[in-house]
């Protein structure tokens, strides 16, 4: 006879929560590896003594967590997740009988306590502390790396710096973005030499989102962000992260930055530190050398870009004369110095080459130039270094951060960021690096539990 499931619902139900969530969940592994009560302790003097409960910043964490560890991008879409979803219930600590909270409360405490307390920044400090003291971090070995994200905002709706002000008088998010430009100018005003702002100095300034700057990997450019990663290679635990404005001199800026807070922070000093060439620029270099952190990149370096010309390896410098001699015995004496490159020039005169035999092979100026970096030795010290097999080594593990950024957009979901302005970005960057450094500790410390033995009968 064939069965029928009749539709009935009972009045009352025996249901633990938590029975139904299978202990190898990752949830359930995360919920026992990880205390997250700190963030109330964190947040205590954010709260009034008095007045009606608010909803606990633990369980809002939770729920972020929950988005971005499963690629959740929407936060109307993770409410409804989780008032759908278990395991999610089970992990965010709201039973069957309590509310979700509102969509709107994530902005609410966002713009409020959240942002005054850089929560999001300390719970990212936090898990890299747990992953250190679990013994997963071997700090020796570092790779640096930004990827581009595009900005939540149109290329159609810009404007240029001067018209900023007229703009102001209907945007709310210009005028905010020129009050904070103003307070950052106020404090640079006080320094010997205060920063450039790179928004200021661009030509095009998106109205949507005045902090996003337009950048291209491929095809157009868009409004866009860096995120910058600083990662230990032996566990691929993402030590520091940097949101900036999509320039390209903010990438070794970022990584001094990086570098400096997880020694300040962690006490981590780095043996090494790969990158690819946009780092190898010889400011950079030589800062490292300083710090005694060894740098597996490459230079970068126009000597040997002549056209099958004579390249500088082949003209002698004599330290006695301050100058350099060529191939047929002139004499290039030093001309002077130039800050824009960050080097001196040495160069010959226009009669010393007239007639030469050889000057097709040489130059097809009128006369030849040869520039010399201020840092020279740290880049000789790095292109040594290329030729060694930890400089092999390192290159081959700077596939590990571009697998961290892959994981970022197709995992996480964050191609394209939700919110609006750097500090909101900013916190978008910490809980995604969160999700991912949670991720590999806790399976860090499955590896770790013992093994259930049966014993015979």
């Amino acid at each position: 006879m064939m069965g029928q499931q009749p539709r009935t619902e009972s009045l009352f139900y025996y249901f633990r929560l938590e029975d139904q969530i299978p202990n190898d969940h990752l949830l359930k592994r995360l919920d026992r590896s990880v205390d997250f009560r700190f963030v109330r302790e964190r947040l205590r003097d954010a709260y009034s003594l008095m007045g009606r409960p608010s909803i606990d910043p633990e369980i809002l964490l939770r729920m972020l967590l929950v988005g971005y560890l499963y690629g959740i991008t929407s936060e109307r879409r993770l409410v409804e997740e989780i008032r759908m979803h278990l395991a999610y219930r089970w992990f965010t600590r709201l039973g069957f009988e309590q509310e979700i909270p509102d969509h709107s409360t994530f902005s609410k405490n966002r713009h409020g306590r959240f942002r005054e307390a850089g929560i999001f920044l300390e719970v990212f400090e936090e898990i890299v502390r747990c992953c250190l003291e679990a013994g997963l971090v071997e700090g020796k070995r570092l790779t640096v790396d930004g990827t581009v994200v595009t900005a939540n905002a149109s290329r159609q709706r810009g404007t240029k710096p001067e018209q900023l002000e007229e703009v102001a008088k209907i945007s709310r998010t210009v005028r905010e973005y020129l009050a904070d430009l103003a307070r950052e100018n106020s404090v640079a005003g006080h320094e010997e030499n205060p920063p450039a702002h790179d928004s200021v100095a661009a030509r095009y300034i998106s109205t949507t989102d005045p902090d996003a700057c337009w950048a291209s990997k491929f095809g157009a450019a868009v409004p866009s962000y860096y995120d910058h990663y600083l990662i230990d290679n032996a566990s691929c635990i993402i030590l520091s992260v940097e949101a900036t404005r999509a320039r390209f001199r903010q990438e070794t800026l970022a990584a001094r930055r990086m570098l400096a807070q997880v020694k300040e922070r962690f006490g981590v000093c780095p043996e090494s530190l790969g990158a690819d060439k946009a780092y190898g620029s010889g400011e950079f270099l030589a800062w490292l050398l300083e710090r005694n952190i060894q740098p597996h990149i490459p230079v970068i370096d126009r000597r040997h870009q002549t056209h099958r010309r004579f390249t500088r390896d082949q003209f002698q410098y004599d330290s006695v004369e301050n100058a350099f001699r060529c191939p047929q015995g002139q004499t290039l004496r030093y001309h002077g110095m130039t800050r824009e490159n960050q080097g001196y020039i040495y160069r010959t005169a226009e009669s010393q080459c007239r007639g030469c035999p050889v000057k097709k092979q040489c130059t097809p100026a009128p006369f030849r130039k040869i520039f010399v970096h201020w840092h020279e030795p740290a880049r000789q010290v790095a292109r040594d270094l290329a030729q060694s097999s930890a400089f092999a080594r390192s290159k081959r593990e700077r596939n590990k951060i571009e697998a961290l950024f892959s994981e970022l957009k197709l995992r996480v979901g964050l191609r394209r960021v939700r919110l609006r302005r750097l500090w909101n970005v900013a916190e978008q960057f910490y809980l995604a690096a969160t999700a991912q450094n949670l991720k590999r500790l806790v399976r860090f410390l499955v590896r770790r539990e013992p093994v259930p033995v049966q014993c015979a009968n």
